[in-house]
């Protein structure tokens, strides 16, 4: 890739590429998928889809008593985030701690998501949090998710959280008890547990969503989300096998990252697939390959975390300089070089305009190649030209396999793009797009997830006085750090707003619990049973990180649609963005704010 320090150079690449037609197409392909309705182009489960929210992997007729109890500790969610929280906060000496889930064990993401050729899509010796503490050593460097979701269950053990899980439980109601200094946290099951602190990690990547489609409740045919995937139907398991679509005429609508890593399964063993596409993925090289187990043992105390620094400072815009790259895939060799070309610039002086160029120069550059592979795997001209996307390289999550470009090669799958307009609806019998009715045996929808949904159909959370979460936020998030909103004392939420956000999302989940557990371990140790946030601590975060998230609205709102951009509607409020200065920074605010000891901004009683 260019070195971009010079105007030659630039002036060369704009002339070999033709970055102002490249750009023209850009806005183009955005402007066939915008749409007035925006989100609301997808459907709430209730009612005639409401089954699709089941759990088809728990016991249906489990039950138990009513717990009521009194605990240091209540984990709501039973994902990486709730298991890195629990775990660190046993660390920390807190004996006395609780967790709940909806699901029948923990997992979050991986339990519910356990499609055909699920796996992870950074590095596994990275993004499965706790290796060195629980032994475990990843078979591959991009762990399936059988084997992920192994972790989670391993992590439970090794610190003994199953037998303080409440599983196939949802919490109803959370509110603030003053006088007990307590939250009281009551369930679907008639619990009533009350705990002095309170930690909620209720993830994204369970609940999917539908398109709001004409004709989707007509559908007579075998139907369901890859969140909930029917193997009785299918056959086989997580890795394959799915020899119950011998003889089916199977489509699947979507091509993220879910259906990247489907769709070779299906092509395998469909009689015919039907692959249903809106926006086409990037799809670069996996390069999957199994663990050296010598590599591995000579490893030294503290790699993990090391490996996950170096991969983050590669691929963050805020990130510190690195001269080795070791995890050296797909992420850093791309992420990298883009970045890098700003970070130089701005470290040198350079105008943000002309960083903005130059990086500008480099992902469309970086895309010509993407594109490029697309013509040197797939056999036809025409699916090769439908599968390339157009768009700059950071508007979607980037797809790496080494199998799905080559699946539209077998005969018996067929690509039914949709030039950016999406399904147009269904039959009783099929599927309708471009004007045509596709017939299929069996429907899978690969359209995601409700992102918002854990606010709309979670608990409301009562501080105090009364004082709900949703009011506190409904002019935007009033946070500090992202973990702690004044009024709301001993609660920590894990979510986006306001924190880092990084491409190995375990790494954050790992700094945040880190974080949690020093406040509370601190807290006790100050003889103080209560933390609030100071009212001019949180106004000052809030003002600081909405003042860096308004730099990237500019780049999404050019962004052709999808989750990222919030299907092109961009959100205005900067209250409600990650942390703008990039997850390297935030992490060292975190750390900085640490050592310096004083637990600056709390106030402790």
């Amino acid at each position: 890739m260019t070195a971009y320090l010079d105007d030659t150079a630039t002036s060369a690449v704009e002339t070999e590429l033709d970055v102002a037609a490249i750009k023209a197409r850009y806005l183009e392909e955005r402007d066939k998928r915008l749409r007035d309705d925006g989100v609301g182009q997808y459907r709430d489960l209730h009612g005639d889809f409401e089954h699709m929210l089941d759990d088809p992997y728990a016991d249906p007729n489990f039950t138990r008593d009513p717990v009521v109890e009194d605990c240091e500790a209540l984990v709501i969610g039973g994902g990486f985030g709730g298991l890195l929280a629990a775990a660190r906060l046993r660390e920390a000496g807190v004996n006395s701690i609780r967790m709940i889930d909806r699901a029948g064990d923990f997992g979050g993401t991986w339990y519910w998501n356990r499609y055909p050729g699920a796996a992870c899509d950074v590095e596994s010796y990275i993004y499965m949090p706790m290796l060195e503490e629980t032994g475990e050593v990843p078979t591959e460097k991009y762990a399936k998710a059988p084997e992920i979701f192994a972790h989670a269950q391993a992590i439970g053990k090794k610190y003994d959280l199953y037998k303080s899980a409440l599983f196939q439980t949802n919490a109803t109601e959370v509110r603030w008890n003053e006088d007990r200094g307590r939250w009281i946290v009551k369930t679907d099951r008639a619990d009533e547990i009350a705990a002095r602190f309170l930690v909620i990690t209720n993830g994204t990547l369970d609940r999917p969503k539908l398109p709001n489609l004409p004709g989707i409740t007509r559908f007579k045919g075998h139907m369901f989300h890859t969140s909930r995937w029917d193997y009785a139907y299918t056959g086989g398991d997580g890795r394959g096998g799915l020899v119950n679509l011998a003889d089916k005429r199977v489509g699947i609508i979507g091509t993220g990252a879910t259906g990247v890593q489907a769709v070779p399964h299906l092509a395998e063993w469909a009689k015919q697939l039907y692959v249903f596409q809106r926006t086409p993925s990037t799809v670069g090289v996996r390069a999957n390959r199994a663990t050296d187990q010598e590599w591995f043992k000579s490893l030294q105390p503290g790699w993990q975390r090391r490996r996950m620094e170096n991969f983050n400072n590669l691929v963050s815009i805020s990130g510190i300089e690195e001269t080795e790259d070791l995890v050296a895939d797909g992420w850093t060799d791309v992420i990298r070089r883009v970045l890098l070309i700003q970070r130089k610039l701005r470290e040198a002086g350079r105008p943000a305009a002309e960083a903005f160029k130059y990086a500008e120069l480099a992902d469309i550059e970086q895309m010509e190649a993407i594109r490029g592979r697309v013509d040197e795997v797939v056999k036809d001209p025409a699916v090769a030209a439908a599968l390339k996307p157009y768009y700059a390289y950071f508007c979607k999550r980037p797809c790496f396999h080494d199998e799905y470009l080559q699946s539209f090669n077998r005969d018996s799958v067929t690509l039914v793009d949709t030039a950016g307009k999406g399904v147009e609806g269904l039959t009783e019998t099929g599927v309708i797009a471009g004007g045509k009715t596709w017939d299929v045996d069996c429907l899978i929808w690969a359209t995601g997830f409700d992102y918002a949904a854990q606010r709309k159909d979670g608990p409301e959370v009562f501080g105090r006085g009364g004082l709900t979460l949703s009011d506190k936020y409904r002019d935007g998030a009033m946070t500090l750090h992202g973990l702690q909103s004044r009024g709301f004392p001993n609660l920590f939420t894990f979510s986006r707003l306001q924190t880092g956000v990084t491409t190995n999302i375990t790494h954050m989940l790992r700094e945040l619990a880190a974080h949690v557990a020093y406040i509370v371990k601190e807290s006790r140790a100050r003889g103080a049973s209560v933390v609030d946030v100071y009212e001019d601590a949180e106004a000052e975060w809030v003002e600081h990180t909405s003042g860096a998230a308004i730099l990237r609205k500019r780049f999404f709102e050019e962004c052709t649609p999808g989750y990222y951009n919030n299907e092109g509607q961009v959100r205005t409020n900067p209250k409600n963005a990650n942390y703008g200065g990039g997850p390297a920074k935030f992490i060292q605010i975190l750390e900085d704010w640490r050592s310096d000891g004083r637990l600056s901004g709390l106030e402790l009683s």
